[in-house]
């Protein structure tokens, strides 16, 4: 009887731990990635479905940073370096492990970021946020935090990425 006692007890505060944290408002969560080193958040709401960064097909004539077009789940995505959109990093190949992040359909923007490596999840409640660094920073750019390790990491804003002028000019035809 008492262990049916104790599971029972153990049951009861795992339900109540769940609907506390069901009740809590949720803090910023993001995406961490890597793109040439650099710590990048990509907000959870904003980011959609990850994809291994395999076959593209290439877009001639298109901007340095627009890789190429991929296949997800039966969909067309424009495939954007992010090292090379944000100047990063000069040379087209990606690295070993690249990893695609689709937008959000909600962003209604068939397109997916190439990113280095995928960090993790990361939770603003265990992240602090730094000051502005006091240079000029594209609409996109978002809030610098430090993490525990004291890993400074930039927070990017998706929707204000895929409603920049420069970022929706994938196509313009490149002098030759």
């Amino acid at each position: 009887m008492a262990k049916k006692d104790a599971l029972k007890e153990l049951q009861v505060r795992l339900a109540e731990r769940l609907q506390a944290v069901r009740d809590q408002p949720r803090e910023a969560g993001w995406l961490a990635v890597e793109v040439a080193g650099v710590g990048v958040l990509l907000p959870l709401g904003q980011a959609g479905e990850i994809h291994n960064a395999r076959q593209l097909t290439v877009v001639p004539h298109a901007r340095p940073w627009l890789v190429g077009v991929a296949n997800l789940r039966g969909q067309l995505h424009a495939v954007v370096d992010l090292a090379r959109f944000l100047g990063l990093r000069d040379e087209a190949q990606a690295p070993a492990g690249a990893q695609l992040v689709a937008l959000n359909p909600q962003l209604r923007l068939n397109c997916a970021l190439r990113v280095d490596r995928l960090m993790g999840l990361r939770d603003a409640a265990r992240m602090q946020l730094q000051g502005a660094s006091g240079e000029p920073q594209p609409a996109f750019a978002g809030a610098r935090w430090r993490d525990e390790q004291g890993r400074v990491w930039q927070a990017l804003d998706l929707a204000a990425l895929a409603a920049d002028a420069r970022f929706l000019d994938v196509a313009e035809a490149q002098p030759t």
